[in-house]
């Protein structure tokens, strides 16, 4: 800095240049991504006419009769689908619980039974078992089948997919129980 005079000039002179660059990329990128108006619609519709309906499909507002679907289900597609589960679940008989419960044995039985797991107290407070009808729709959407659950997994929307895990589920156990 001692030395060159014109060393403060040189800064001033990056700034300033910098600046230049940053306002000139903002023009041009603001030429690139936004077009000019179109003068008229692309589209028109002319009035009095009945424009023709699209009725979009929309997401499933509840889970669909398990019964039937369990019918069809695949327990080697259920097996696969529940790897999703492992990162909080064990399913092997004596398994440790992890951040949920080890889901050993969870077809029939109680809720929130599994011993040595810290179940939230809606969990706790939710009378009955795990029949089938109850896990479809716990799957299909943990916090709205039980509000106040520690489950933060936002749930299996396809019908077919939470049949095979129900069924895989079943399968885990040394008595399973019939289907419905």
């Amino acid at each position: 800095m001692g030395n060159d005079p014109l060393f403060l000039n040189k800064i001033a002179a990056a700034v300033l240049s910098a600046g230049l660059l940053a306002m000139l990329t903002g023009f041009i990128a603001s030429q690139i991504y936004h077009p000019q108006k179109l003068e008229k619609p692309a589209y028109e519709i002319a009035a009095g006419v009945d424009a023709p309906t699209t009725q979009m499909a929309s997401a499933p507002s509840g889970p669909g009769e398990i019964g039937p679907l369990l019918a069809n289900a695949n327990t080697a597609n259920g097996e696969k689908a529940a790897k999703k589960c492992v990162q909080c679940h064990s399913f092997e008989k004596g398994g440790p619980n992890k951040i949920g419960p080890n889901l050993w044995n969870v077809v029939g039985a109680k809720h929130a039974a599994h011993e040595g797991f810290s179940y939230s107290g809606a969990m706790q407070s939710t009378p009955g078992n795990w029949d089938y009808d109850g896990l479809n729709k716990f799957l299909f959407n943990p916090r709205s089948y039980i509000s106040g659950t520690k489950m933060t997994f936002v749930g299996v929307k396809s019908d077919q997919e939470r049949a095979d895990i129900i069924a895989y589920l079943r399968t885990l156990s040394e008595n399973p129980k019939p289907m419905p």
